[in-house]
């Protein structure tokens, strides 16, 4: 009998690019469940529309959409914000929620293979089954591959792009307060889920770090705490208050990237980045956290939260990307619904 790793992405060549790699387009969902953003959801399309106008100036923008008259609201909006919509396209591609990052598609290159862009379309539960129905979502991935005649791998396992972060080098660094969660995958071990992860995404490593931030309903995307910029640096987010719920998670959590080595024997080159203050709304602490920057061709953009400390991350993400502009976009009212701004995006590469 064959296995789903006998013909695995990896197998056939295939890895999933650094983000910060030239991207062929970015891939949102179009933001429309009210209770992601309960009375508030009306104040995010600001600042959203203002994240895909700065994406579109150096890549495509692909949006799905529910309907006709998703469309134009969307239109509506990007083109209050002067977004220019030559570079946005849309398809209709029903969706429960907004959350592209965990539910869209991963896009795997090959350069060498005629067929030289897959997709993986990893099941999705809206992160433990927190949130039903996530139907719409769940099956996103194979419309899209379906759209684009690209091969789709199944893996057969719940996944999340959030939960992952990769060099582009062949590590994979992640959590295990969210992959080894029961409410995921209870049948697989630390030691399976890295086999899916090396065959699927194409790497050759996986590295483990322990829990995520206070108020991360996903239980602890990496995306939230740490983010490789180059091959062998890592911002990672660390808490100074040493009273915050955060504090000794994250100090954890640093320690252990410092004990961490590469394929290449190297150890990581650690650069720390401040956590804003905490960001309460409705007695509810949300997960606030400048690491959820997302990487575009022509910008780096982080969210900010109208905080003391929003300047010197800026600072810092600045001198790890020389080479990009960074934007700081307010995210006080899209962080209500508990992610920002690369939680909503998923990078397609360019072949």
């Amino acid at each position: 009998m064959t296995s789903l790793f006998d013909h695995s992405p990896r197998r056939a060549g295939y890895r999933f690019p650094a983000e910060w790699e030239k991207h062929e387009a970015t891939w949102l969902t179009w933001p429309h469940k009210e209770a992601s953003w309960p009375g508030k959801i009306d104040a995010i399309y600001a600042p959203y529309c203002e994240f895909i106008k700065v994406v579109a100036t150096g890549e495509k923008v692909r949006i799905n959409v529910n309907d006709e008259a998703t469309k134009a609201f969307a239109i509506t909006k990007l083109t209050e914000a002067g977004a220019d919509l030559d570079q946005i396209e849309f398809y209709f591609n029903p969706s429960n929620d907004a959350w592209c990052r965990d539910h869209g598609p991963a896009f795997l290159v090959n350069p060498a293979s005629d067929q030289k862009k897959v997709i993986v379309d990893w099941d999705y539960n809206a992160w433990g089954n927190k949130y039903p129905p996530y139907e719409l979502d769940d099956v996103i991935p194979t419309r899209i591959g379906d759209h684009f005649q690209l091969p789709v791998f199944n893996p057969g396992i719940v996944m999340e792009g959030g939960s992952v972060e990769f060099n582009g080098a062949g590590t994979i660094l992640t959590s295990r307060a969210c992959l080894l969660n029961e409410n995921r995958n209870p049948h697989l071990n630390q030691e399976q889920i890295e086999e899916y992860l090396k065959e699927c995404y194409g790497a050759l490593q996986v590295l483990w770090v322990g829990d995520g931030i206070v108020g991360d309903d996903t239980d602890g995307h990496i995306d939230d705490i740490t983010r490789f910029v180059n091959p062998n640096t890592v911002l990672t987010v660390v808490e100074s208050n040493p009273l915050d719920d955060n504090y000794i998670l994250l100090k954890e959590n640093l320690e252990e990237l410092k004990a961490m080595r590469l394929i290449n024997g190297m150890p990581l080159n650690i650069i720390e980045l401040p956590m804003p203050s905490p960001v309460i709304h409705e007695d509810t602490r949300l997960p606030a956290s400048y690491a959820n920057f997302y990487i575009a061709n022509a910008a780096v953009i982080v969210p900010v939260f109208g905080d003391v400390n929003d300047a010197i991350a800026l600072k810092i993400i600045r001198e790890a990307f020389p080479e990009r502009q960074v934007v700081g976009i307010n995210s006080v009212d899209i962080i209500w619904g508990l992610g920002s701004f690369h939680c909503l995006s998923q990078q397609e590469p360019a072949i």
